[in-house]
């Protein structure tokens, strides 16, 4: 059944990658909405993380995302590039209503959401909601992942899909909210080929810029009632950063960076 109310909500910590996809949901929708939760802060990321694959692994994925980082100034033509050859924008458009919150998974939030009442919440790079709070949404919830589902949940898709030789799954995945990591019911996918100049910087990029259609072809679903899960095929596995060891020795030995 078409939705009453056709507000679209939008959760994000925000950054580049996410302000495409909220333009790109407000160029074609107009009613949009946003809520922008505080970054998650390193030491819990790595204590999470420690707890699920032990402190040696943890402490090199860390070390990744700040080596990395470094190299990001390197890459800001090939991200122009991307930017200007898809036709999108990364700039902040103060008409579209943002409202700060500490975490999805708050009080605060859920008060926001409840007198919003919105028609379908798009998450992008943002926290998991938890069970109780993914139980209190009045809405669909779905997400986009910058990767390939079921085959690369989780993080660094793009990346991973390089490393396996397997980049004809290099792309992003539209999908319903559940209470797993990106395992929810497929709603669109999208294929792109990666440049040689592209790095783990730019492969994210890549994914949202030529991924806007299906955000938009899943909000449009939602609005109208129409959402389809589709049925996929491939091995499910979670994906994580690489640690600093698997990193350089990809990067120096076959130009994956």
């Amino acid at each position: 059944m078409p939705a009453a109310n056709k507000t679209i909500l939008v959760v994000t910590a925000g950054g580049r990658n996410p302000q495409i996809l909220i333009n790109a949901v407000a160029a074609r929708f107009g009613d949009v909405a946003v809520l922008q939760e505080q970054p998650e802060s390193k030491a819990i990321f790595v204590k999470r993380r420690a707890r699920k694959l032990g402190w040696m692994t943890a402490i090199g994925q860390l070390a990744t995302m700040v080596a990395s980082r470094l190299g990001k100034r390197f890459t800001e033509q090939r991200a122009d590039d991307i930017i200007r050859d898809y036709g999108v924008s990364d700039r902040d458009d103060p008409s579209i209503p943002t409202t700060s919150i500490e975490s999805i998974n708050s009080d605060e939030a859920l008060r926001h959401i409840h007198a919003l009442m919105p028609a379908v919440i798009l998450l992008v790079s943002c926290r998991m909601l938890s069970p109780a709070t993914l139980a209190a949404m009045p809405c669909p919830v779905i997400n986009f992942h910058a990767g390939i589902n079921p085959q690369y949940r989780g993080l660094m898709g793009g990346y991973w899909a390089r490393v396996e030789r397997d980049e004809e799954n290099f792309g992003a995945t539209v999908h319903l909210v559940d209470v797993g990591v990106d395992t929810g019911g497929i709603l669109y996918q999208s294929r792109m080929k990666p440049s040689k100049s592209d790095t783990m910087h730019t492969y994210p990029l890549l994914q949202t810029a030529a991924s806007t259609d299906i955000v938009v072809k899943a909000i449009d679903d939602a609005l109208s009632g129409m959402l389809k899960p589709l049925t996929t095929n491939g091995t499910s596995r979670q994906w994580y950063h690489p640690p600093i060891w698997t990193w350089l020795w990809n990067g120096f030995s076959r130009g994956i960076w």
